[in-house]
């Protein structure tokens, strides 16, 4: 296989003593994605090589755009480190682009070798211009950029940079649980979580028959969307019937969103807590609805001391569609199933709610029991990055 495909780490190279802790994570995500490919992986602290059959690299590309800790990731060709043979090299690999002006970048990380950086970008640049006509060099703006780097074993070129998702890679993080609602945000903020290196597992609510089968369906094709950015996501379904219904009948309708997310952050706190997550993230957004204002947030997390992790808390709408949309999630999120937190939604709901008078509430009902009683009958399902198309018919 002389295929290769460099990866650059990026962030994860300044991690220093935890470097190779990240960089072993994340060669077992991609050890994973590149399962059934035959491919050969190289890691040291500062690249990562993946050798690869010819006929897989559009399909080992788009894996790797989708992979967590990558900053990004270049096609690439592998010459002995011979200065000659690196010229040689270079303009077979620059005569197949169409540009006028262009550069020579170095990195020498051998330096027994003979030239310097600056000599060896010289040197080939030279004997680029000399072989091909009408074109230039540029150090500030160039048009095409070739990079050499020199290594102990092999040099390696490479000119097109392929940018991946940055940040860590999955699982680095410890867990962190989801509250997945079926809507757009809570998926773009599962995504961003997963991009900061924390798995998920999730948790849906749902009142069945208030709520359908087809919204949990919804959630289950969401969750197949996001485990193309990680391996598998377990889904907690929890049955949220009883418990929206005694608040329908006991709390006033102002309170009743208030008390609802109460609820659900003190099942999800528990939940999160047996399945050793170290957080809660969900999807919510400064102002955006009612129990989304900095008052209304505060009353609900009264209810919690797991620290709460808020991806989208000061992003605008529009910027949160574009990612559901890059993401492929939006199309799924705007099907009209109702879920749970839609279920129910008084005209006026309070945006500046009292704790005290929450707390009144919830004891006009024994909502202990209630939440037990949902944690007992709560149904999990393992979704991994394999299709499951029979995946609903076990439901």
């Amino acid at each position: 296989m002389n295929n290769i495909i460099l990866i650059k780490y990026g962030e994860l190279t300044l991690k220093k003593g935890n470097i190779k802790y990240f960089i072993d994570c994340l060669y077992k995500n991609i050890n994973h994605k590149l399962k059934g490919l035959t491919v050969n992986i190289i890691k040291d602290n500062r690249r990562m090589f993946v050798e690869y059959q010819a006929k897989d690299q559009t399909t080992i590309i788009d894996i790797l755009k989708h992979i967590a800790g990558i900053y990004s990731f270049v096609i690439c060709y592998k010459v002995a480190s011979d200065l000659e043979k690196i010229k040689t090299e270079a303009l077979n690999l620059v005569s197949k682009e169409k540009f006028n002006t262009f550069k020579v970048e170095t990195k020498r990380s051998d330096k027994t070798f003979k030239y310097n950086s600056n000599e060896i970008s010289r040197m080939v640049g030279s004997y680029i211009l000399k072989n091909i006509a009408n074109i230039k060099v540029d150090v500030h703006h160039p048009e095409l950029l070739l990079n050499i780097e020199v290594r102990k074993d092999y040099t390696y070129l490479y000119t097109n940079e392929i940018k991946g998702l940055g940040g860590y890679p999955v699982g680095i993080q410890g867990k962190g649980m989801l509250m997945l609602s079926g809507g757009i945000d809570s998926p773009v903020a599962g995504f961003l979580a997963l991009k900061k290196g924390i798995k998920l597992e999730c948790i849906y609510f749902e009142s069945i028959p208030h709520t359908s089968i087809e919204a949990r369906n919804k959630v289950i094709n969401l969750i197949k969307k996001m485990t193309k950015f990680t391996n598998e996501i377990n889904l907690h379904i929890i049955p949220f019937t009883k418990m929206q219904e005694t608040i329908y009948q006991h709390v006033d309708p102002k309170y009743m969103i208030t008390i609802m997310r109460r609820m659900m952050y003190r099942i999800t706190e528990l939940l999160a807590k047996k399945n050793n997550c170290l957080v809660i993230v969900n999807g919510e957004s400064i102002g955006q609805v009612a129990s989304q204002t900095l008052s209304s947030m505060a009353v609900i997390n009264e209810v919690t001391n797991m620290p709460i992790i808020r991806p989208l808390s000061c992003m605008d709408k529009i910027d949160i569609i574009d990612i559901a949309k890059k993401i492929a999630t939006y199309d799924i999120s705007i099907l009209p199933f109702q879920d749970c937190c839609t279920v129910f939604v008084p005209k006026h709901p309070v945006t500046n709610p009292k704790l005290e008078k929450a707390i009144l509430m919830e004891k006009t009902f024994n909502y202990e029991d209630l939440i037990k009683e949902c944690l007992d009958n709560v149904i999990t399902i393992k979704i991994t990055d394999i299709e499951q198309d029979n995946l609903h018919n076990l439901l």
